[in-house]
Protein backbone atom coordinates (compact mmCIF):
# COMPACT_ATOMS: atom_id res chain seq x y z
CA UNK A 1 0.00 0.00 0.00
CA UNK A 2 1.67 3.58 -1.09
CA UNK A 3 1.32 6.46 1.00
CA UNK A 4 -1.20 8.17 -0.83
CA UNK A 5 -3.61 4.86 0.01
CA UNK A 6 -2.97 4.60 3.92
CA UNK A 7 -5.58 4.75 6.28
CA UNK A 8 -3.11 5.56 9.07
CA UNK A 9 -3.11 8.85 11.39
CA UNK A 10 -2.12 12.05 10.19
CA UNK A 11 1.33 12.98 11.70
CA UNK A 12 1.08 16.09 13.45
CA UNK A 13 4.50 17.05 12.91
CA UNK A 14 3.41 17.34 9.54
CA UNK A 15 0.79 19.29 9.73
CA UNK A 16 2.59 21.61 11.92
CA UNK A 17 4.92 22.21 8.56
CA UNK A 18 2.48 23.79 6.54
CA UNK A 19 2.01 27.26 8.16
CA UNK A 20 5.78 27.93 7.60
CA UNK A 21 5.86 26.23 4.14
CA UNK A 22 2.81 28.54 2.49
CA UNK A 23 3.90 31.63 4.72
CA UNK A 24 6.80 32.68 2.45
CA UNK A 25 4.38 32.46 -0.65
CA UNK A 26 2.90 35.80 1.45
CA UNK A 27 6.21 36.93 2.29
CA UNK A 28 7.28 37.00 -1.11
CA UNK A 29 4.06 38.71 -2.70
CA UNK A 30 2.68 36.59 -4.39
CA UNK A 31 -0.53 36.07 -2.12
CA UNK A 32 -2.26 38.19 0.03
CA UNK A 33 -3.49 35.39 2.03
CA UNK A 34 -4.36 31.67 2.45
CA UNK A 35 -6.80 29.54 4.35
CA UNK A 36 -5.75 25.45 4.39
CA UNK A 37 -8.48 23.06 5.97
CA UNK A 38 -8.02 19.28 6.67
CA UNK A 39 -11.16 17.35 7.78
CA UNK A 40 -10.65 13.78 8.57
CA UNK A 41 -12.23 11.01 9.88
CA UNK A 42 -15.16 13.43 11.20
CA UNK A 43 -13.09 16.10 12.31
CA UNK A 44 -11.40 19.22 11.15
CA UNK A 45 -7.74 18.01 12.07
CA UNK A 46 -5.99 21.51 10.82
CA UNK A 47 -6.99 25.22 9.93
CA UNK A 48 -4.77 27.81 8.70
CA UNK A 49 -5.18 31.21 8.29
CA UNK A 50 -2.10 33.20 7.11
CA UNK A 51 -1.82 36.36 5.82
CA UNK A 52 -4.36 39.11 5.06
CA UNK A 53 -8.21 38.85 2.93
CA UNK A 54 -8.05 42.58 2.32
CA UNK A 55 -4.41 44.61 2.51
CA UNK A 56 -6.24 48.22 2.23
CA UNK A 57 -8.18 47.51 5.85
CA UNK A 58 -5.33 45.41 6.86
CA UNK A 59 -8.44 43.02 7.77
CA UNK A 60 -6.64 39.82 8.45
CA UNK A 61 -7.47 36.48 6.77
CA UNK A 62 -9.72 34.10 9.19
CA UNK A 63 -11.63 30.93 8.49
CA UNK A 64 -14.76 32.70 8.08
CA UNK A 65 -13.68 34.57 4.96
CA UNK A 66 -15.80 34.55 2.07
CA UNK A 67 -13.85 33.59 -1.80
CA UNK A 68 -15.42 33.57 -4.99
CA UNK A 69 -14.86 30.08 -5.76
CA UNK A 70 -15.61 30.59 -9.14
CA UNK A 71 -15.92 26.91 -10.74
CA UNK A 72 -15.92 24.99 -7.12
CA UNK A 73 -19.40 26.11 -8.10
CA UNK A 74 -19.50 23.57 -10.53
CA UNK A 75 -20.04 20.69 -8.48
CA UNK A 76 -22.73 22.46 -6.53
CA UNK A 77 -25.16 23.60 -9.50
CA UNK A 78 -24.70 19.48 -10.56
CA UNK A 79 -25.78 17.95 -8.00
CA UNK A 80 -28.91 20.42 -8.29
CA UNK A 81 -29.60 18.86 -11.89
CA UNK A 82 -28.88 14.89 -10.44
CA UNK A 83 -31.74 15.85 -7.60
CA UNK A 84 -34.27 16.70 -10.66
CA UNK A 85 -32.82 13.75 -12.28
CA UNK A 86 -33.68 11.69 -9.41
CA UNK A 87 -37.24 13.14 -9.70
CA UNK A 88 -37.35 12.02 -12.77
CA UNK A 89 -37.87 15.56 -14.30
CA UNK A 90 -34.87 14.45 -16.96
CA UNK A 91 -32.42 11.79 -18.01
CA UNK A 92 -28.64 11.77 -19.11
CA UNK A 93 -29.72 11.40 -22.78
CA UNK A 94 -32.29 13.86 -22.39
CA UNK A 95 -31.81 16.65 -25.41
CA UNK A 96 -31.42 20.16 -24.01
CA UNK A 97 -33.72 21.66 -26.61
CA UNK A 98 -36.45 20.12 -24.72
CA UNK A 99 -35.91 23.17 -22.09
CA UNK A 100 -33.42 25.18 -23.97
CA UNK A 101 -34.63 25.79 -27.91
CA UNK A 102 -32.58 28.37 -28.03
CA UNK A 103 -29.83 25.83 -28.82
CA UNK A 104 -31.22 23.82 -31.24
CA UNK A 105 -30.32 23.49 -34.76
CA UNK A 106 -26.50 24.73 -33.93
CA UNK A 107 -23.76 24.98 -36.21
CA UNK A 108 -20.09 23.42 -35.72
CA UNK A 109 -16.97 25.10 -36.81
CA UNK A 110 -14.84 23.14 -39.45
CA UNK A 111 -11.90 24.11 -37.61
CA UNK A 112 -11.71 25.02 -33.77
CA UNK A 113 -9.78 28.31 -34.80
CA UNK A 114 -11.47 28.89 -37.95
CA UNK A 115 -13.40 31.72 -39.26
CA UNK A 116 -17.19 31.56 -37.83
CA UNK A 117 -19.18 31.28 -41.03
CA UNK A 118 -16.82 28.25 -41.75
CA UNK A 119 -19.00 25.58 -40.26
CA UNK A 120 -21.25 22.49 -40.47
CA UNK A 121 -24.51 21.39 -39.14
CA UNK A 122 -24.33 19.28 -35.83
CA UNK A 123 -24.37 15.77 -36.15
CA UNK A 124 -27.19 15.85 -33.20
CA UNK A 125 -28.24 17.84 -30.36
CA UNK A 126 -26.60 18.69 -27.07
CA UNK A 127 -27.84 16.20 -24.52
CA UNK A 128 -27.70 16.69 -20.51
CA UNK A 129 -24.29 14.29 -20.04
CA UNK A 130 -22.48 16.79 -23.04
CA UNK A 131 -23.25 19.41 -20.37
CA UNK A 132 -21.82 17.61 -17.17
CA UNK A 133 -18.98 16.83 -18.94
CA UNK A 134 -18.37 19.59 -20.79
CA UNK A 135 -18.62 17.33 -24.31
CA UNK A 136 -21.25 19.54 -25.66
CA UNK A 137 -19.10 21.90 -27.89
CA UNK A 138 -19.99 25.18 -25.82
CA UNK A 139 -16.46 27.10 -24.93
CA UNK A 140 -15.12 30.02 -23.05
CA UNK A 141 -13.33 32.94 -24.87
CA UNK A 142 -10.46 31.73 -22.27
CA UNK A 143 -9.87 28.21 -23.37
CA UNK A 144 -10.53 28.84 -26.89
CA UNK A 145 -8.47 30.46 -29.69
CA UNK A 146 -9.15 32.30 -32.62
CA UNK A 147 -12.35 34.30 -33.78
CA UNK A 148 -14.64 31.86 -31.45
CA UNK A 149 -12.33 33.02 -28.04
CA UNK A 150 -13.59 36.81 -29.01
CA UNK A 151 -16.83 36.25 -30.54
CA UNK A 152 -17.73 34.80 -26.67
CA UNK A 153 -16.63 37.36 -25.11
CA UNK A 154 -17.97 40.34 -27.58
CA UNK A 155 -21.36 38.55 -27.35
CA UNK A 156 -21.46 37.19 -23.96
CA UNK A 157 -19.51 39.06 -21.51
CA UNK A 158 -17.90 37.82 -18.17
CA UNK A 159 -18.55 34.53 -16.98
CA UNK A 160 -18.28 35.73 -13.25
CA UNK A 161 -19.84 39.02 -13.59
CA UNK A 162 -22.40 39.46 -16.74
CA UNK A 163 -25.06 42.05 -16.92
CA UNK A 164 -27.15 40.08 -19.34
CA UNK A 165 -30.03 37.78 -18.20
CA UNK A 166 -30.39 34.40 -18.71
CA UNK A 167 -32.82 34.56 -21.51
CA UNK A 168 -31.26 37.27 -23.61
CA UNK A 169 -27.56 35.30 -22.47
CA UNK A 170 -28.89 31.80 -23.86
CA UNK A 171 -29.88 33.35 -26.98
CA UNK A 172 -27.02 34.91 -27.92
CA UNK A 173 -24.90 31.64 -27.01
CA UNK A 174 -26.75 29.98 -29.49
CA UNK A 175 -25.95 32.48 -32.45
CA UNK A 176 -22.27 31.17 -31.95
CA UNK A 177 -20.99 28.46 -33.23
CA UNK A 178 -19.76 25.03 -31.10
CA UNK A 179 -16.14 24.56 -31.41
CA UNK A 180 -16.24 20.95 -31.53
CA UNK A 181 -19.52 18.30 -32.65
CA UNK A 182 -21.70 17.68 -29.10
CA UNK A 183 -19.98 14.10 -27.39
CA UNK A 184 -16.84 14.90 -29.26
CA UNK A 185 -14.48 15.84 -26.66
CA UNK A 186 -13.76 17.64 -23.51
CA UNK A 187 -13.80 21.43 -24.13
CA UNK A 188 -13.96 23.20 -20.91
CA UNK A 189 -17.01 26.10 -21.40
CA UNK A 190 -20.29 27.66 -20.38
CA UNK A 191 -21.73 24.05 -20.19
CA UNK A 192 -22.24 24.27 -16.57
CA UNK A 193 -24.05 28.01 -16.66
CA UNK A 194 -26.66 26.49 -19.18
CA UNK A 195 -27.34 23.72 -17.03
CA UNK A 196 -27.75 25.81 -14.35
CA UNK A 197 -30.63 27.77 -16.53
CA UNK A 198 -31.54 24.63 -17.78
CA UNK A 199 -32.38 23.63 -13.88
CA UNK A 200 -34.01 27.38 -13.26
CA UNK A 201 -36.39 26.79 -16.08
CA UNK A 202 -37.61 23.02 -15.26
CA UNK A 203 -38.01 24.75 -11.58
CA UNK A 204 -39.48 27.87 -13.10
CA UNK A 205 -37.74 30.01 -10.49
CA UNK A 206 -33.74 31.30 -10.64
CA UNK A 207 -31.00 29.03 -9.92
CA UNK A 208 -30.07 30.56 -6.80
CA UNK A 209 -33.26 30.25 -5.14
CA UNK A 210 -33.15 26.33 -6.76
CA UNK A 211 -29.61 26.29 -4.93
CA UNK A 212 -30.97 27.12 -1.78
CA UNK A 213 -33.73 25.77 -1.38
CA UNK A 214 -32.37 22.40 -2.31
CA UNK A 215 -28.82 22.64 -0.97
CA UNK A 216 -27.52 25.36 1.21
CA UNK A 217 -30.51 25.33 3.74
CA UNK A 218 -30.44 21.72 4.54
CA UNK A 219 -26.99 21.81 4.91
CA UNK A 220 -26.91 24.74 6.62
CA UNK A 221 -24.71 26.84 4.07
CA UNK A 222 -25.43 30.40 5.12
CA UNK A 223 -22.38 31.96 3.64
CA UNK A 224 -23.10 30.92 0.25
CA UNK A 225 -24.86 33.47 -2.46
CA UNK A 226 -24.51 34.37 -5.61
CA UNK A 227 -24.50 38.19 -4.38
CA UNK A 228 -23.88 39.84 -1.50
CA UNK A 229 -25.92 43.06 -0.11
CA UNK A 230 -24.15 45.85 0.95
CA UNK A 231 -23.01 46.01 4.38
CA UNK A 232 -22.56 42.00 4.57
CA UNK A 233 -19.23 42.05 2.51
CA UNK A 234 -16.92 42.63 5.35
CA UNK A 235 -15.66 39.02 5.50
CA UNK A 236 -15.41 38.63 1.72
CA UNK A 237 -11.71 38.55 0.72
CA UNK A 238 -10.19 40.79 -2.29
CA UNK A 239 -8.92 39.57 -5.66
CA UNK A 240 -5.43 40.03 -5.92
CA UNK A 241 -3.32 40.02 -9.38
CA UNK A 242 0.12 38.79 -8.19
CA UNK A 243 3.02 41.19 -9.31
CA UNK A 244 5.19 40.47 -12.52
CA UNK A 245 8.21 40.84 -10.76
CA UNK A 246 9.95 40.61 -7.59
CA UNK A 247 9.71 43.53 -5.38
CA UNK A 248 6.05 44.82 -6.69
CA UNK A 249 3.01 44.74 -4.81
CA UNK A 250 -0.25 42.98 -5.49
CA UNK A 251 -2.71 44.80 -7.69
CA UNK A 252 -6.46 44.50 -6.31
CA UNK A 253 -8.44 43.53 -9.34
CA UNK A 254 -11.83 42.20 -7.47
CA UNK A 255 -14.75 41.91 -9.34
CA UNK A 256 -17.22 44.69 -9.25
CA UNK A 257 -20.50 43.96 -7.19
CA UNK A 258 -23.79 45.84 -7.83
CA UNK A 259 -26.12 47.36 -5.45
CA UNK A 260 -28.84 44.74 -6.06
CA UNK A 261 -28.82 41.15 -6.72
CA UNK A 262 -27.98 40.39 -10.55
CA UNK A 263 -30.18 38.72 -13.03
CA UNK A 264 -27.13 36.81 -14.30
CA UNK A 265 -26.78 33.73 -11.80
CA UNK A 266 -23.76 31.61 -13.28
CA UNK A 267 -24.04 28.01 -12.38
CA UNK A 268 -20.38 27.44 -13.38
CA UNK A 269 -18.84 29.79 -11.56
CA UNK A 270 -20.83 32.77 -9.49
CA UNK A 271 -20.92 31.69 -5.52
CA UNK A 272 -19.25 33.21 -2.73
CA UNK A 273 -18.70 30.61 0.02
CA UNK A 274 -16.88 30.09 2.75
CA UNK A 275 -14.31 27.19 3.66
CA UNK A 276 -16.85 25.45 5.88
CA UNK A 277 -19.65 25.96 4.78
CA UNK A 278 -18.22 23.86 1.21
CA UNK A 279 -16.88 21.91 3.55
CA UNK A 280 -20.43 20.86 4.69
CA UNK A 281 -20.90 20.41 1.09
CA UNK A 282 -17.74 18.49 0.51
CA UNK A 283 -18.75 15.99 3.54
CA UNK A 284 -22.57 15.30 2.02
CA UNK A 285 -20.31 14.15 -1.28
CA UNK A 286 -18.29 11.78 0.93
CA UNK A 287 -21.64 10.29 2.79
CA UNK A 288 -22.58 9.81 -0.86
CA UNK A 289 -25.44 12.11 -0.53
CA UNK A 290 -25.96 11.94 3.33
CA UNK A 291 -24.30 13.78 6.32
CA UNK A 292 -25.18 14.62 9.65
CA UNK A 293 -28.64 13.17 9.38
CA UNK A 294 -29.44 15.08 5.82
CA UNK A 295 -29.97 13.21 2.46
CA UNK A 296 -29.77 14.95 -0.37
CA UNK A 297 -29.10 12.51 -2.85
CA UNK A 298 -29.07 8.64 -3.99
CA UNK A 299 -25.77 6.72 -3.24
CA UNK A 300 -25.57 5.89 -6.56
CA UNK A 301 -25.93 9.31 -7.99
CA UNK A 302 -22.91 10.69 -6.31
CA UNK A 303 -21.32 7.55 -7.47
CA UNK A 304 -22.00 8.73 -10.86
CA UNK A 305 -21.22 12.38 -10.01
CA UNK A 306 -17.41 10.51 -9.10
CA UNK A 307 -17.00 7.78 -11.83
CA UNK A 308 -15.10 8.50 -15.04
CA UNK A 309 -17.53 9.30 -18.47
CA UNK A 310 -14.35 10.63 -20.81
CA UNK A 311 -13.08 8.02 -23.49
CA UNK A 312 -9.09 7.08 -23.20
CA UNK A 313 -9.01 9.30 -26.88
CA UNK A 314 -10.71 12.30 -24.99
CA UNK A 315 -8.50 11.91 -21.72
CA UNK A 316 -5.50 11.73 -24.11
CA UNK A 317 -6.09 15.77 -24.84
CA UNK A 318 -4.76 18.19 -22.96
CA UNK A 319 -6.53 20.79 -20.84
CA UNK A 320 -5.52 24.30 -20.63
CA UNK A 321 -2.27 23.09 -22.13
CA UNK A 322 -1.43 20.77 -19.60
CA UNK A 323 -1.34 17.15 -19.49
CA UNK A 324 -4.21 17.26 -17.07
CA UNK A 325 -5.50 14.05 -17.79
CA UNK A 326 -2.65 11.63 -17.39
CA UNK A 327 -3.84 10.84 -14.09
CA UNK A 328 -7.23 11.92 -13.82
CA UNK A 329 -11.20 11.65 -15.54
CA UNK A 330 -13.88 13.83 -15.42
CA UNK A 331 -17.55 12.15 -13.97
CA UNK A 332 -20.78 14.56 -13.68
CA UNK A 333 -19.35 17.80 -12.63
CA UNK A 334 -16.40 16.61 -11.05
CA UNK A 335 -12.86 15.23 -11.93
CA UNK A 336 -11.20 12.50 -10.07
CA UNK A 337 -7.89 10.90 -9.89
CA UNK A 338 -7.20 7.65 -11.71
CA UNK A 339 -3.59 6.80 -11.26
CA UNK A 340 -2.12 8.21 -8.03
CA UNK A 341 0.83 7.54 -8.74
CA UNK A 342 0.92 9.29 -11.56
CA UNK A 343 -1.31 12.25 -9.98
CA UNK A 344 2.39 13.38 -8.05
CA UNK A 345 3.21 16.02 -10.54
CA UNK A 346 0.30 17.79 -10.02
CA UNK A 347 -0.46 17.22 -6.45
CA UNK A 348 -0.91 14.08 -4.22
CA UNK A 349 -4.41 12.17 -3.19
CA UNK A 350 -5.39 8.47 -3.44
CA UNK A 351 -7.02 6.81 -6.62
CA UNK A 352 -10.58 7.87 -6.09
CA UNK A 353 -9.90 11.29 -4.61
CA UNK A 354 -12.45 13.81 -6.54
CA UNK A 355 -12.95 17.34 -6.65
CA UNK A 356 -12.58 20.49 -9.03
CA UNK A 357 -10.91 23.65 -8.48
CA UNK A 358 -11.56 27.19 -8.82
CA UNK A 359 -9.72 30.07 -11.59
CA UNK A 360 -8.90 32.47 -8.60
CA UNK A 361 -7.15 29.38 -7.05
CA UNK A 362 -9.23 28.04 -4.41
CA UNK A 363 -9.23 24.30 -4.50
CA UNK A 364 -11.12 20.93 -2.87
CA UNK A 365 -10.34 17.24 -2.62
CA UNK A 366 -11.95 14.76 -1.29
CA UNK A 367 -10.71 11.36 -0.87
CA UNK A 368 -13.14 8.43 0.27
CA UNK A 369 -9.97 5.95 0.83
CA UNK A 370 -8.57 8.00 3.51
CA UNK A 371 -11.73 9.62 4.68
CA UNK A 372 -9.96 13.24 4.63
CA UNK A 373 -11.51 16.06 2.33
CA UNK A 374 -8.62 18.99 2.44
CA UNK A 375 -9.34 22.93 0.84
CA UNK A 376 -6.86 25.61 -0.03
CA UNK A 377 -8.50 29.13 -0.62
CA UNK A 378 -6.74 32.24 -1.86
CA UNK A 379 -7.46 35.09 -4.02
CA UNK A 380 -5.21 34.83 -6.99
CA UNK A 381 -6.23 36.22 -10.38
CA UNK A 382 -5.60 34.77 -13.58
CA UNK A 383 -6.55 35.66 -17.47
CA UNK A 384 -9.86 34.98 -18.73
CA UNK A 385 -10.25 37.00 -21.38
CA UNK A 386 -10.27 35.63 -24.58
CA UNK A 387 -7.02 32.95 -25.63
CA UNK A 388 -5.71 33.19 -21.74
CA UNK A 389 -4.89 29.28 -22.63
CA UNK A 390 -1.44 31.00 -24.34
CA UNK A 391 -1.45 34.14 -22.11
CA UNK A 392 -1.10 31.66 -18.95
CA UNK A 393 2.41 30.10 -20.39
CA UNK A 394 5.22 31.06 -19.42
CA UNK A 395 4.18 33.01 -16.62
CA UNK A 396 6.39 33.46 -13.56
CA UNK A 397 5.35 31.05 -10.58
CA UNK A 398 2.39 32.24 -8.42
CA UNK A 399 0.92 31.27 -5.17
CA UNK A 400 -1.01 28.73 -7.20
CA UNK A 401 2.02 26.60 -6.21
CA UNK A 402 1.12 26.63 -2.39
CA UNK A 403 -1.79 23.72 -3.13
CA UNK A 404 0.28 21.39 -4.40
CA UNK A 405 3.09 22.12 -1.54
CA UNK A 406 -0.49 22.15 0.85
CA UNK A 407 -1.29 18.76 -0.64
CA UNK A 408 2.13 16.76 -0.63
CA UNK A 409 2.48 17.97 2.88
CA UNK A 410 -0.36 16.63 4.31
CA UNK A 411 -0.35 13.76 2.58
CA UNK A 412 3.61 12.97 3.82
CA UNK A 413 1.98 12.87 7.50
CA UNK A 414 -0.03 9.75 6.16
CA UNK A 415 3.08 7.90 5.18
Amino acid sequence: MDAAQTSGEINPAALAQVRPALQGLVDQNLLSGILTLVWRKGEVVHSEAIGRRDIASNAAMTRDTQFRIASMTKPVTSLAVLMLMEEGKLKLSDPVTRWLPELADMKVLKAPNGPLDDTVPAARDITVEDLFTHRAGLAYGFTSMGPIAHAHEAALGSPLVNPLAPDAWLKKLGELPLTYQPGERFHYSHATDVLGFLAARIEGRPLGEVLKARIFDPLGMSDTAFWLPPGSRDRLARLYQAPAEDGASLKDVSLPMDDTAPAFEGGGGGLISTADDYLAFARMLMGRGEVDGVRLAKPETVDLMSANRLTDVQRGHTFMGMPFWMSQGFGLGLSMILDAEKHQWMGAGAAGSYGWPGAFGTWWQADPTNDMILMYLIQDSMPLGPEAVTAMQGQRPTGRIGGAMFQKIVYSGLG
